[in-house]
């Protein structure tokens, strides 16, 4: 199975930052030392033109070219340098390498060990995020199923990270090839919600056994709205921040109700035979082997699915 990532950028992040720039190498070590069945591939950068598929030209060219003003860059979180600009680029282009794989390369499943990058809007960054990696891959995939293929291609995103990806919600508000699912914290971040297709709202403290009822009814009644028009491909991101130690969750799973829950996922798209690019979205746990450990455990699951797709069934 191919997975793509871009942990060669390093942010310059001062002391004490909340963001867990470290677990990226160190996710992708373990994969390398431990899981020779994933390749691990370099991301390519995406390219302005591909960007600007799901974002406005003026933001593009704000964050190239470091225009982004004080405001933005607090939004998103980070401070604006070279280094930023081109871990977005690739951490984008992982994705696309990702999907590419999943859906034209035969393999039914493929990951970017880092992305989920789905609070950044078509014309500014949030959260942690400067570009919206899913929103940009799905256009683009749609776009070369279209030139390769004269085929219109829809996709779902079945976004199970803690916090609901507004940006991603924004993107396809008005676009009915691209189902957008989320499961997320109620009163968490984003404090506005953005209206997706398929909003699940959790209280505070939700622990597995009411999480996974609400997964499984929303994936039931996704596929009950859409049995009509079937998606052709399928990004999943599989957020570590719902796990009880998780400084930024706010919900109560077990490391064992999330390895369930990415399960039920890949069981869920294997049954109606739907291709998808998975990405580690976010994970900001105490200890960040936990959500290293987390991120592994849904890879392992990942690669028996890929097998279970290679043999078609």
């Amino acid at each position: 199975m191919q997975t793509f990532h871009a942990d060669q950028f390093v942010l310059p992040l001062p002391p004490g930052h909340t963001f867990p720039m470290g677990k990226y190498r160190l996710l992708r070590e373990a994969v390398e030392a431990g899981m020779p069945e994933l390749q691990v591939r370099q991301a390519q950068p995406a390219s302005d033109g591909e960007l600007a598929l799901a974002h406005d030209p003026a933001w593009i060219s704000a964050v190239v070219e470091g225009t982004t003003s004080a405001a933005q860059q607090r939004e998103i979180g980070f401070p604006w340098s070279r280094a930023m600009v081109e871990r977005a680029r690739h951490s984008v282009g992982a994705t696309i390498g990702a999907a590419r794989a999943a859906l034209f390369g035969g393999e039914g499943v493929a990951a970017n060990l880092a992305g989920g990058t789905h609070h950044a809007h078509a014309h500014k960054g949030s959260g942690y995020c400067v570009f919206n990696d899913v929103a940009v891959a799905a256009r683009l995939m749609q776009a070369e199923m279209h030139r390769h293929h004269r085929r219109l291609l829809r996709v779902w995103v079945i976004d199970l990270d803690v916090h609901q990806g507004n940006g991603t919600a924004a993107i396809f508000r008005d676009d009915p090839t691209v189902f957008t699912l989320s499961l997320h914290g109620q009163k968490n971040f984003p404090w506005r919600k953005e209206a997706g297709d398929l909003d699940v709202e959790l209280p505070d403290d939700c622990g597995d056994e009411v999480y996974l009822r609400a997964l499984q009814q929303a994936l039931d009644q996704a596929w009950q709205r859409q049995a009509e028009r079937p998606p052709q491909l399928a990004f999943y991101l599989a957020g570590a921040d719902p796990h009880a130690d998780d400084r930024l969750g706010r919900l109560c799973l077990s490391s064992e109700g999330l390895a369930e829950r990415d399960r039920r996922v890949f069981e869920f798209l294997a049954r109606h035979r739907v291709p998808v690019a998975v990405a580690m979205a976010g994970g900001y746990n105490r200890d960040v082997h936990t959500t290293v450990a987390i991120h592994c455990r849904t890879l392992a699951l990942a690669v028996s699915h890929q097998r279970r797709w290679a043999g078609g069934r």
